[in-house]
């Protein structure tokens, strides 16, 4: 009984972790990175289609994302989806290819920035003490109903602190990655 929690638990913070991941991904550092482009939608054909399955997005250049879609027709499409996306990049359409400079960052961007990671770091903090919290109630509901002993809800509470602990540093790790590119680019 007490493993089913604590595997659950673990799961769920794992994913926690993996989705801050893919937010910091998606954070623009300064260099061209394909992945800045993960969340742009196009509508296509009337459906909203994630940019990577209708375009090839490559990196010519350390400042530079070329996009080269399957069908040419999406051109003025997948044009339109990065402009009103949030990057804040202006793409060069030249009939073929888009090519997307990606501008030098400002300090005061950095900065911008950085307190955005902090942020989104700080959610899944949270998220991961909710995580936490749902386990000990549950390991304290398993012991009201006499399926765990008072020794077991405490070793396992112990364990879900533990493991608590080791995903919150995880994140913090990745934050530190994360500023530490951010203000070096």
């Amino acid at each position: 009984m007490y493993n089913e929690v604590h595997k659950r638990v673990e799961e769920k913070m794992k994913k926690t972790v993996s989705v801050y991941q893919n937010e910091l991904v998606t954070v623009r550092a300064g260099r061209a990175n394909p992945s800045i482009l993960n969340k742009i939608t196009v509508d296509y054909y009337g459906a909203a289609t994630p940019l990577k399955q209708i375009a090839n997005i490559t990196v010519p250049e350390p400042r530079m994302l070329q996009i080269s879609p399957y069908d040419i027709t999406s051109l003025a499409d997948i044009e339109k989806a990065i402009l009103v996306s949030e990057l804040g990049l202006n793409p060069s359409n030249d009939g073929k290819i888009i090519r997307l400079i990606i501008p030098q960052l400002t300090e005061d961007r950095r900065k911008d920035l950085v307190k955005s990671i902090k942020k989104m770091a700080e959610n899944a903090r949270v998220a991961i003490r909710n995580e936490r919290r749902q386990a000990n109630d549950e390991l304290k509901k398993l012991l009201k109903s006499n399926e765990l002993t008072e020794d077991d809800v405490k070793a396992g509470e112990k364990t879900i602190q533990d493991l608590t602990d080791s995903y919150v540093k995880e994140i913090e790790k990745l934050l530190e990655s994360k500023e530490k590119e951010l203000m070096e680019v």
